[in-house]
C-alpha cells in the first residue's frame, strides 16, 4: 500500500460506493473509466482505496451515475472532503513510522479498538520507559528515531482521553499473562509498568483483562491484532494483524466477524478486570522481591 497520509475511512467508504455504483449499472471498469474521462488505473485505485480521491473525480462520478441531490451524493462529497485531511502522523519522519502509518490511519477514526497482545502489554497502556526499551532493545532504534516514536505513542494514548470531533477511543484489551512476566528493559521498568496497569485511574472507555496461563486455548491467541470498529463514518470494521514481518489487514466481512467473535471469546476466557488487577499486583510484588 502507498504511504497513508490521512484517515482511511473516507477512502474505503468511497471505494465501496463507487464500485457498487459501477457494478449496479452493469459497467466494466474500462468502460466506466472511458466515459468518466479518467484512466482505468485511476478508477481502479479509487475502487481499492488507493490514494486520495479528488473532489473533481467524485463530481464526475455523481454526474455520470445521475445521483445529484441524493443522500449518497452528499456522503460521497463529504467523504471526499474528509479524505483530504492530513493525518497528524505526517508531521513525523515517514521512514521512522514506515509500516505504522496504515495502523494509525485505521485507529484515528475508530470508535472501538479491541486488541490482543503477546508477549508485550498493550501499546496504548505502555509507559514511556517500557516503550523506549522495546524500541531500543528489540527494534534497535536510534535515539533520534526513538524520540519520534515515543512522541507518536503519546499522541496515540491521548485518544483514550479525548479527540477533536470524536468521542474518546474505547479500548477493550486482552493481554496474555506472559506479557506480565516478560522482562522489558529492566526489573525497575517492569515494576513501574505493572504498577501503572494495576493502579491507573479508571477510565470508563478502557478495559484490560489478562488471559491466564490456565485458560484453555482460544482461536487467535497466538498473534497480536487489533479489531477496529467504526460508527457514523461510513467505514466497515477491519482487523489489523501484527507479525514480525509487519502488519497486514483482514477486510473480508466474514473473516472480520470471525476475529470479532474470537476476541469476545478471549474476553470470556480471561480473568475479570478486578481479577486481572489482582494478578498484576501479585506479579508486580513478586518482581519487587
Amino acid at each position: 500500500m502507498d504511504k497513508v497520509t490521512g484517515p482511511l475511512g473516507p477512502r474505503r467508504s468511497i471505494a465501496v460506493a463507487v464500485k457498487k455504483l459501477r457494478e449496479g449499472r452493469g459497467k466494466f471498469l474500462a468502460e466506466a473509466a472511458r466515459d468518466l474521462g479518467i484512466s482505468s488505473s485511476k478508477l481502479s485505485r479509487l475502487e481499492n482505496a488507493q490514494g486520495k480521491p479528488l473532489l473533481d473525480d467524485i463530481a464526475k462520478i455523481v454526474s455520470y451515475y445521475r445521483i445529484e441531490g441524493t443522500p449518497l451524493a452528499a456522503r460521497l462529497e463529504r467523504w471526499a472532503e474528509a479524505a483530504q485531511r492530513r493525518g497528524w502522523w505526517t508531521n513525523f519522519d515517514g521512514e521512522v513510522i514506515e509500516g505504522l502509518d496504515v495502523h494509525l490511519a485505521y485507529e484515528v477514526d475508530a470508535a472501538v479498538e479491541r486488541v490482543y497482545t503477546i508477549p508485550f502489554v498493550p501499546v496504548l497502556l505502555q509507559t514511556l520507559d517500557y516503550a523506549r526499551a522495546v524500541f531500543r532493545d528489540m527494534e534497535h532504534r536510534s535515539e533520534s528515531d526513538t524520540r519520534q516514536l515515543l512522541a507518536v505513542r503519546l499522541r496515540r494514548q491521548e485518544a483514550l482521553h479525548g479527540r477533536e470531533g470524536l468521542e474518546p477511543l474505547k479500548l477493550i484489551a486482552v493481554t496474555h499473562e506472559s506479557s506480565l512476566h516478560q522482562v522489558v528493559g529492566s526489573s525497575d521498568i517492569m515494576r513501574e509498568q505493572l504498577d501503572e496497569l494495576a493502579q491507573r485511574p479508571a477510565l470508563p472507555n478502557v478495559s484490560l483483562r489478562v488471559l491466564p496461563f490456565t485458560a484453555k486455548p482460544v482461536f487467535s491467541m497466538t498473534c497480536m491484532y487489533a479489531h477496529f470498529e467504526y460508527k457514523d463514518v461510513g467505514e466497515s470494521d477491519i482487523v489489523h494483524i501484527e507479525t514480525h514481518a509487519g502488519f497486514f489487514s483482514v477486510e473480508d466481512t466474514d473473516q472480520v466477524k470471525k476475529y470479532r467473535a474470537a476476541h469476545d471469546a478471549l474476553v470470556q476466557a480471561s480473568l475479570t478486570e478486578e481479577e486481572s488487577r489482582d494478578l498484576i499486583r501479585k506479579i508486580r510484588d513478586t518482581t519487587r522481591g
